[in-house]
């Protein structure tokens, strides 16, 4: 089994911060890419920020220069730090690993964290 968890989330004010976690645990062999998406309630999961094996970043418009997504990939961990938060930043953020190969499959699958909670207070 592989198992994603994120946590880091809570309530903050306008132009707080918040820094996510996300860990991998399972027997994974590898992860190609990691990444955050969020979903508010009433609206679809949109991407938020991903970033690959090698460390090279992709952020939806709406959060660059506000976000930074890194990865440790010894311990299977991405994060999110999240500066200048808005309202609009309220939703579930879900933890994604991508192309994910597990000692006792040469399979690349898609796994999904639980979702942490982010709220915005204006």
């Amino acid at each position: 089994q592989v198992q994603l968890v994120e946590s880091g989330g809570g309530l903050v004010h306008t132009g707080g911060s918040l820094r996510l976690s996300c860990a991998a645990s399972g027997s994974i062999f590898s992860i190609n890419a990691m990444g955050w998406y969020r979903q508010a309630p009433g609206k679809q999961r949109d991407l938020v920020a991903t970033i690959s094996r090698g460390g090279s970043t992709n952020y939806a418009d709406s959060v660059k220069g506000r976000f930074s997504i890194s990865r440790d990939n010894a311990k299977n961990m991405v994060y999110l730090q999240m500066n200048s938060l808005k309202p609009e930043d309220t939703a579930v953020y879900y933890c994604n690993a991508n192309g994910v190969r597990t000692l006792s499959s040469l399979v690349l699958r898609d796994y999904w964290g639980q979702g942490t909670q982010v709220t915005v207070s204006s």
